[in-house]
C-alpha cells in the first residue's frame, strides 16, 4: 500500500461498513416481505385464490413484458398504468358502488356528502384491516370486497383479451390486441394484480403503514406519506448538505497536489508499442458498439411514437408484430449491450499495455469472446420477439424469452451466457493483469484499484441470477436493483475512474501517484452513498421502515462526489493542450466532459430530485424518472462509453483523424437532442403529473383520462424535435467509428498503418 496506505484502508472500511448494511438490510427483505397467502377466501369459506395462481399470475405478466408494459409498485414502463394503483382503484370504486347500492340503492355517485363520507369510512376500514392469519396463511374478505374483485379482474380480462369494448383503451395503453390470449392465464394475471394492490392497502402489523409504507397515493383509503417518510425526507436535505459541505472542506485542503508540473513526452507513449493482435481484433467489438447504439436510438424514437399513437406508426398498425412491450425491451437492452461492449473493449485494449504485450492465445480469447456476445445479442432479442408474441410454452418463456424485469429482460439462458462471458472478459484481463502485479518494483497502487474493479464487474452480474421465475417480487427487487444501481452505477464508476487514471498516467500526462489517489478517493466517496444508497430503489416495493431510513441517508451522499467532476472534467480537458499528439484525442476528452456535466445534472439534480422518500411517494413511475433514467443512462454511461470507443479507436488505426464537422455534430447533436428531449417534454409532462398524483392520485397521473389530454399529447409530439436531432447526432458519430475509422480502405492506409506500428507519425 505504500504511501497510500490511508486511502487504501479508507476505501476497505467503506466497503465492509456498506456492503454490511446491504446484506442485513437484505436479511430485513427477506423476512418482512409482504406475505404471499397459501389461500384468499371469502367469510363464508369460499376460496378465490391460491399461492399457486398468485404465482402463476406473476409468471403470466411476467411474459407480456412485465415491467415494460405499465409498472407494478412504480417499476416500469410510463405509458400503461401502473397495475397496483390502477387495481386498486378500480377495486375500491366497485365496493363503493356495491355498498351504495346496498345500504341506500343508488350509486355512490348519487350519494349526498354525509352518506359518501359514511361508506369511505368503511371502505378504509375494510382495506387496510389485515386480515392475514400467519398460523394457517390465509387472508380472509368479504364478501361484498369478493365481489368487487371479481368485477375489476373481468375489466382485466377483457383489458388484455380482445374485448372491442376496450380497443381505444388498449390504443391508449400502447397495448397490442390480445396481449395475453389465454384466459386462463388473464385470469391468474388478474390474482397477481390484486395481490399487490392487497399488500398496497394492508397495513403491515405493528404499524400504521401498508406493506408499501403506504404507496400508491390513494386518497379513497388515507394513503399519504407516512411520519417516517417526512422525517428521513428531512434527514437526506440535512446529510446532502453536510456532505457537500466536508467534501469541499476536504477538496480544498486536504487533496495532494503535484509539486512539479509534468513534462509531457514527446510522443504519445501508448504508440511506442506496436499494436498486438488482440488489440488488432478490437474493432468487430466498435462495430457492434456502434451498430447497437443506432439501433437503440432508432428503436427508441420508434417507442416514443408509441406514447402519441398507441397502436401505429404514423397510420400503419404495427403493434401486432412489434408491440410496444417488445420495441422497448431491445431499446433498453440494447443500451445496457453497447455501453456493455464499450467497457469490455476499453479492457481488452488496456490489457496488453498492462502485461507489455499480448499473453499467448489472447487474441483467440478476444475472438471467441466477440462471437459469444454476438450469440447472446441475436439470442436475447429473438427470445424477447417469441416470448411477447406468446409463442414459447410458458415453461420456457422465462429461460428463453422475458424475465419481465427491467434492464434485465433478457432470458435466464441468455443471462447466464452473459455472465459466462463477463467471467470469460475477466479471465483474459486478469492474465494479463496478475503477472504485471506480481512484477517487483513500482508502485501497483493503480493497477491494483483497476485490478479490483475488473474483478468486481465480472462478478457483480451474477447477483441477477439469485432469483427465479416464482420468486416473490420484493426479494427479486432486492437482486435486480444489486445489477441495475449497484453493478452499473457504483462498480462501472469506480473501473471508468480507475481505466481513465491509469491511461492518462500511462501517456505521462499525470503523474501516478496523483492519480492514484484521486482514484482511491473517488473511489471511497462513490461506494459510501452508492453500495447502501441501492435501498432508494425499495422504499416502496414492500420493505420496511428501516430500508427506507437506510436508503434515504445514504441516497443523499450518493450526490456529493459528483460535486468535484466538474472541476476533475475540467482538469482532463485541460491536458488537450500538453502536447501536440493530444490534439487527436480531442473528441473522446470532449466525452468525458459531457460525462461531468450530465453526471451532475443527469445523476444529480435529477436524481435528488425524485430521491427523497416524500418526493418519490408521488413520482415513481412518472415521467420524472425517465427524466433521471435518459440523463443519467445516456448522458452519464453513454458518454463514457463513447469517449472510450473514440479513444480505442483512435490508437487501434493510428492512420485516421476524426472528421472536425462529423464529431462536431455528433456530440453536440446528442446533447442538444437529450436537452430537447428533457426540457421540453419528458420532464413537463412529468411535472403535470406529479401535480395530479398528489392532488388526486398515482392511478390519475398514470391514466389515459389524464394522459390523452390534449396538451399533454402535444408535448409528447413535441419529443420528435429532440429525438429527430439526438438521431443525426447519433448517426454522425456511428459514421464516424464505422465508416471513416474502422472501413477506411485504400492501399495508402494500409501503407500508412504499418508505418505507423513500426514507427508512430504524431498527427
Amino acid at each position: 500500500m505504500g504511501e497510500y496506505r490511508k486511502l487504501w484502508w479508507t476505501l476497505i472500511a467503506v466497503l465492509t461498513v456498506t456492503f454490511a448494511i446491504l446484506g442485513v438490510s437484505g436479511v430485513e427483505v427477506y423476512r418482512k416481505a409482504p406475505p404471499i397467502p397459501t389461500q384468499v377466501v371469502t367469510s363464508t369459506g369460499q376460496v378465490l385464490m391460491t399461492h399457486d395462481d398468485i404465482m402463476a399470475g406473476q409468471a403470466a405478466w411476467q411474459s407480456t413484458g412485465g415491467m415494460q408494459l405499465g409498472s407494478v409498485w412504480g417499476h416500469g414502463a410510463y405509458q400503461a398504468p401502473d397495475w397496483t394503483a390502477d387495481w386498486l382503484h378500480r377495486e375500491l370504486l366497485a365496493w363503493l358502488d356495491l355498498a351504495a347500492q346496498q345500504a341506500h340503492g343508488k350509486t355512490f355517485d348519487t350519494l349526498d356528502v354525509a352518506q359518501k363520507a359514511g361508506l369511505t369510512h368503511q371502505l378504509k376500514e375494510e382495506y387496510r384491516h389485515n386480515s392475514y392469519d400467519a398460523a394457517t396463511g390465509a387472508v380472509t374478505v368479504s364478501e361484498r370486497r369478493a365481489r368487487a374483485i371479481a368485477l375489476t379482474a373481468s375489466h382485466y380480462d377483457q383489458l388484455y383479451g380482445n374485448d372491442p369494448a376496450l380497443r381505444q383503451m388498449r390504443d391508449h395503453y400502447a397495448m397490442k390486441e390480445a396481449t395475453l390470449p389465454s384466459a386462463e392465464k388473464r385470469q391468474k394475471l388478474a390474482n397477481f394484480f390484486f395481490w399487490t394492490a392487497w399488500a398496497a392497502s394492508t397495513e403491515r402489523p405493528g404499524t400504521v403503514a401498508t406493506y408499501t409504507n403506504n404507496w400508491p397515493p390513494e386518497p379513497l383509503i388515507g394513503n399519504q406519506p407516512t411520519a417516517e417518510n417526512i422525517l428521513w425526507s428531512l434527514a437526506c436535505v440535512v446529510i446532502l448538505i453536510a456532505g457537500v459541505g466536508t467534501l469541499i472542506w476536504g477538496w480544498a485542503f486536504l487533496r495532494r497536489h503535484d509539486d512539479t508540473p509534468l513534462v509531457a513526452a514527446a510522443r504519445d507513449p501508448l504508440t511506442l508499442a506496436t499494436l498486438t493482435p488482440s488489440q488488432r481484433a478490437l474493432g468487430k467489438y466498435l462495430f457492434v458498439v456502434a451498430a447497437l447504439f443506432t439501433f437503440q436510438v432508432f428503436i427508441g424514437g420508434f417507442t416514443a411514437h408509441y406514447t402519441i399513437e398507441g397502436q401505429s406508426f404514423y397510420g400503419i398498425d404495427v403493434s401486432q408484430w412489434f408491440p410496444y412491450a417488445l420495441t422497448r425491451t431491445w431499446h433498453i437492452q440494447s443500451a445496457v449491450l453497447w455501453i456493455a461492449t464499450a467497457f469490455l473493449a476499453a479492457g481488452l485494449f488496456l490489457a496488453p499495455v498492462i502485461h507489455g504485450g499480448d499473453p499467448r492465445h489472447q487474441k483467440l480469447g478476444v475472438d471467441i469472446l466477440f462471437w459469444a456476445l454476438i450469440l447472446v445479442v441475436a439470442g436475447s432479442f429473438i427470445g424477447n420477439y417469441l416470448a411477447i408474441a406468446q409463442v414459447l410454452p410458458s415453461g420456457l418463456g422465462f429461460w428463453l424469452g422475458h424475465q419481465g424485469y427491467e434492464y434485465l429482460d433478457l432470458g435466464r439462458l441468455w443471462q447466464i451466457a452473459l455472465f459466462g462471458g463477463l467471467l470469460f472478459w475477466l479471465a483474459l484481463m486478469l492474465r494479463c493483469m496478475l503477472p504485471a502485479l506480481r512484477k517487483p518494483g513500482g508502485d501497483k497502487s493503480l493497477l491494483a484499484l483497476l485490478t479490483v474493479s475488473t474483478v468486481a464487474i465480472g462478478l457483480f452480474y451474477g447477483s441477477g441470477l439469485f432469483y427465479g421465475e416464482r420468486t416473490h417480487i420484493t426479494i427479486m427487487e432486492y437482486w435486480r436493483w444489486w445489477v441495475v444501481h449497484l453493478w452499473v452505477e457504483g462498480i462501472f464508476e469506480v473501473f471508468a475512474t480507475a481505466a481513465i487514471a491509469f491511461i492518462f498516467a500511462s501517456m505521462g500526462l499525470v503523474s501516478k501517484r496523483i492519480a492514484t489517489a484521486a482514484s482511491l478517493a473517488s473511489a471511497s466517496l462513490f461506494m459510501v452513498g452508492g453500495v447502501p444508497g441501492t435501498f432508494h430503489h425499495l422504499y416502496f416495493s414492500g420493505t420496511t421502515t428501516p430500508i427506507l431510513a437506510v436508503g434515504a441517508a445514504f441516497s443523499a451522499l450518493e450526490v456529493v462526489p459528483l460535486i468535484v467532476l466538474g472541476y476533475e472534467a475540467w482538469e482532463h480537458w485541460s491536458l488537450r493542450d500538453r502536447a501536440p499528439w493530444m490534439r487527436p484525442l480531442r473528441w473522446p476528452l470532449m466525452c468525458f466532459v459531457a460525462v461531468a456535466f450530465w453526471n451532475m445534472l443527469g445523476a444529480g439534480v435529477f436524481g435528488f430530485m425524485i430521491n427523497t422518500p416524500v418526493a418519490l411517494f408521488y413520482l415513481q413511475g412518472l415521467n420524472t424518472t425517465a427524466v433521471h433514467a435518459h440523463a443519467a443512462l445516456f448522458g452519464v454511461y453513454g458518454f463514457l462509453a463513447l469517449g472510450f470507443t473514440l479513444l480505442v479507436l483512435r490508437y487501434i488505426r493510428p492512420e485516421i483523424t476524426f472528421s472536425e464537422g462529423l464529431m462536431r455534430t455528433g456530440f453536440w447533436g446528442l446533447n442538444a437532442g437529450l436537452v430537447l428531449m428533457i426540457f421540453t417534454s419528458l420532464l413537463p409532462v412529468g411535472l403535470f403529473q406529479f401535480q395530479a398524483s398528489v392532488t388526486t392520485g398515482m392511478w390519475y397521473a398514470r391514466s389515459a383520462e389524464f394522459l390523452q389530454q390534449d396538451f399533454l399529447e402535444t408535448l409528447r409530439w413535441i419529443r420528435t424535435f429532440g429525438d429527430v436531432v439526438f438521431i443525426v447526432g447519433a448517426i454522425a458519430v456511428a459514421w464516424q467509428v464505422v465508416i471513416l475509422g474502422l472501413f477506411r480502405t485504400g492501399s495508402q492506409t494500409h501503407l500508412d498503418h504499418a508505418r505507423a506500428n513500426r514507427q508512430p507519425t504524431v498527427r
